[in-house]
């Protein structure tokens, strides 16, 4: 329960803020999100889940709501608040902005700490390494030949950590640096152990320090995900007491699923897999040990096992090649081209029984030999740890059995996938093969073996959900076609077990202030001739407006379109793709504050998460629906599992998908209260089918105009 005093907290902090805050109007929703979130993390509506979904509209100021309904709580009952976020510039506005303001103003003392992955820590030892020409582990691990330009750049980050004026993290190093090179001296959980002297103070280690001292974490929903697949509380705080604030929580399906994938290319593994006995030999030697001698030969004869029956997996590939990547032409839903690549999908999951044997023999024989390895790697921490051996002779050493491990695990997790057999009860797994072209230099052909869970709300749910003091899921755009069961089936939420669910309206008035308006098209956007409508139709709908945002479902149509327009009424079209996201905004918005004509040209990535607000957008116009066609193997083996069902895909999947993306794509006209603006949208399917109108009626209330 909520004590009076904490009431009063709450309602103190509310006060000070809106003191100190400019321009700062109460708005009663926020006040409400408020007093749910308060409520619910503290067990009112129920003592064993406490999780409340909410969708909260455009200028309900949610991430203050969840702040001081979660913060004040959190600190009285001595509980960390764990806010994940699925984008870089929401965490930034969450760190430089808002937690600092409520820190300053609220009258609530806390510490906060924006937290990393490890890899976006530079390890020390591996950068001096890098930098010393003759580090012994060099030629093992750079792939790629370090540029002179990268040979600088490491030279430069080496001299600024030790002299204190990097930090060590590659976000805030002055220029891009190359993945090849950062990869190679990128903090890893193998070889950089805080046990080990050398690493005591890396910039991971001391970056994790900072975190252990603070009451609320920012993170960002891949390390959310990173912690649970270690089972909680390895990377973050125990999940029993943690309070966990998942903003932008419509991705956190996709990430979710992206984590409980695995893939490996066969030829590398092979490739790599004949040095993992060397490197096995590498440690046996440095360990003054009996002990190492045993895994050590283990570790050799179940490695030469594994490439034994690598090399049937890849011969029976290649032997079914030809079946499996047809031409292009002649492929039907299960094969697809993409960038050129080939796909094969092995329809409901089902592998061939060859197969299926081979990989449950390459599950045992690489979790044995990851077994084995890892306890190599700890007797030569041991060794090195009661100087037995030398540190310097031990580091590149354990730096290549890092690189293993980490191979390892992967490929026994891929391994896993395949060799299990899918349960009745649930979805199947995905699995399919693709092909890669050669690499300039590499004329051997290699195949990428991949495998997804279909669904991941029991991975959720498992490892979440049930374990954690509470929860607090927040999106603008989590309904679809008005209801949370599309997401709570996504994500593995119930709607009859205490879990609470909020829709806040935005304060916005959209009736006055926006307009809808339905345009008629002669043709679909499936027709030949629907792009020459667009380029015919277009420039009437750009002239209501003079700062206009263009949504496109196809770079293709888009380049078209703009091409057309240019030649033909030689405008001034900024296109997604020509310049980086960042200029075409900031010369969008110098264009309006100089009163100019401005219009831009985006596709999906344009519909969600840009801040456009005031003068800066006051037509939007949407050329399609946004419906996705499922090209990914794993949307494919969705829908090929929802019509086994007896399901349909389309109306299951699809609808509510475009429903959700339409609501988002709209969202990007009002951003305040006072602005004022036009949707026009092209797509005449909103009134000739079935699921137009369910499509309408999820969108805010605009006035609308459908033109005869």
């Amino acid at each position: 329960m909520l004590t009076d005093k904490l009431k009063k907290v709450i309602r103190q902090s509310y006060k000070a803020i809106g003191e100190n805050l400019k321009n700062f109007n109460p708005r009663k929703q926020q006040t409400f999100l408020i007093a749910e979130i308060s409520k619910t993390l503290a067990g009112e509506y129920s003592k064993d889940r406490k999780i409340i979904t909410i969708e909260a509209g455009t200028g309900t100021g949610k991430s203050l709501a969840y702040s001081l309904g979660a913060i004040p709580l959190a600190l009285s009952r001595e509980k960390k608040v764990c806010i994940s976020t699925a984008t870089v510039a929401l965490q930034e506005q969450l760190v430089d902005k808002d937690l600092p303001f409520l820190k300053s103003h609220a009258g609530l003392k806390f510490e906060f700490a924006l937290v990393k992955g490890r890899q976006r820590y530079v390890c020390r030892q591996k950068l001096a390494q890098a930098v010393t020409t003759d580090a012994p582990q060099a030629g093992f691990t750079f792939a790629e030949k370090p540029k002179a330009t990268d040979i600088r750049s490491l030279n430069s980050m080496h001299k600024a950590l030790n002299d204190g004026s990097w930090l060590g993290d590659i976000d805030s190093w002055k220029s891009p640096i190359p993945h090849h090179i950062w990869s190679q001296v990128q903090s890893d959980k193998h070889s950089c152990l805080k046990t080990l002297s050398d690493h005591a103070h890396c910039p991971f280690h001391k970056a994790r320090e900072t975190m252990e001292q603070a009451d609320v974490l920012v993170v960002n929903h891949s390390l959310l995900l990173a912690d649970l697949e270690l089972g909680g509380g390895r990377i973050l705080t125990p999940l029993d007491e943690t309070f966990y604030i998942i903003d932008e929580a419509h991705h956190l399906p996709k990430v979710t699923r992206d984590h409980s994938s695995a893939s490996i290319t066969l030829r590398g593994a092979i490739d790599w897999l004949s040095k993992l006995r060397e490197t096995g030999d590498k440690m046996a030697k440095l360990i003054k040990s009996q002990r190492a001698i045993s895994p050590a030969l283990k570790l050799s004869d179940d490695c030469q096992d594994l490439l034994i029956e690598m090399q049937k997996v890849l011969t029976f590939v290649e032997n079914n090649a030809n079946v499996y990547f047809l031409d292009t032409q002649s492929k039907g839903n299960n094969n697809f081209a993409k960038n050129d690549e080939q796909i094969f999908r092995f329809e409901n999951g089902i592998i061939p029984k060859s197969l299926k044997n081979w990989a449950e023999d390459c599950n045992e024989l690489s979790k044995k030999s990851l077994s084995h390895l890892n306890k190599l790697y700890s007797a030569l921490i041991e060794s090195v740890k009661d100087g037995d051996t030398q540190m310097y002779l031990a580091e590149p050493v354990l730096s290549e059995a890092g690189f293993m491990l980490q191979r390892l695990e992967n490929l026994q997790r891929l391994w896993h996938m395949y060799a299990k057999t899918d349960s009745d009860k649930a979805a199947p797994m995905a699995r399919w093969l693709q092909k890669q072209e050669p690499h300039k230099g590499n004329a051997r052909q290699d195949y990428l073996l991949c495998a997804a869970p279909i669904e991941v709300g029991f991975t959720l749910e498992d490892k979440l959900w049930s374990q954690c003091e509470g929860a607090v899921l927040c999106s603008a755009t989590l309904l679809a076609l008005n209801s949370f069961d599309h997401f709570r089936f996504q994500a593995g939420l119930k709607n009859n077990d205490g879990s609470q669910y909020q829709q806040v309206t935005s304060p916005f008035d959209y009736q006055n202030n926006a307009q809808l308006v339905v345009a008629k098209m002669n043709n679909e956007p499936s027709a030949v001739e629907f792009t020459e409508e667009l380029i015919s139709k277009l420039p009437k709908y750009l002239a209501q407006g003079n700062a206009s945002l263009v949504l496109f479902s196809s770079y293709w149509q888009m380049e078209k379109v703009a091409q057309a327009l240019r030649d033909k009424l030689k405008l001034n079209i900024a296109v997604q793709g020509e310049h980086s996201r960042q200029h075409i905004i900031d010369n969008h918005k110098k264009q309006c504050d100089d009163n100019k004509e401005s219009i831009i040209f985006g596709t999906q990535s344009f519909s969600e998460g840009l801040d456009l607000p005031g003068d800066y957008l006051n037509n939007l116009i949407i050329t399609k629906l946004p419906f996705s066609v499922p090209t990914s193997p794993v949307e494919q083996a969705q829908a090929e599992y929802i019509s086994a069902k007896g399901g349909n895909p389309f109306m299951s999947l699809s609808v509510p998908d475009t429903s959700k993306k339409l609501v988002q794509a709209c969202g990007r006209l009002l951003r305040n209260e006072m602005d004022e603006g036009v949707i026009t949208l092209m797509d005449k399917r909103v009134v000739t089918k079935r699921y137009g109108k369910q499509i309408l009626d999820s969108l805010p209330p605009f006035a609308r105009v459908f033109e005869h």
